[in-house]
């Protein structure tokens, strides 16, 4: 009998001792950590009716949580998705 081949998932694996985040992925979550400070800071400013807190505070807010905390955590450079792609070898056209 033919024994199938199973392949692997094209998954990112990281070796023993290395960290998943590089450089800019803590570069994009302290961006999104001081747009949400940014958020809380405008949410206390003192005319309670004004344009700071019922406004620009909470468009502040969702972005850092709903944009750039998400982004921080899922981006991966192009070079590393491309290394780990399968991709079917292309054939030169006659």
């Amino acid at each position: 009998m033919a024994r199938v081949e199973i392949k692997s998932s094209a998954k990112r694996k990281t070796k023993p001792g290395t960290f998943p985040f590089t450089k800019t992925n803590y570069q994009i979550l302290g961006v999104g950590l001081v747009l949400i400070i940014l958020g809380y800071i405008a949410l206390g400013q003192e005319p309670w009716d004004g344009t700071m807190p019922l406004v620009v505070a909470p468009i502040l807010l969702v972005v850092g949580y709903c944009v750039v905390i998400p982004l921080g955590i899922l981006y991966r450079r192009k070079a590393d998705q491309q290394l780990h792609e399968t991709a079917a070898p292309v054939e030169p056209q006659a």
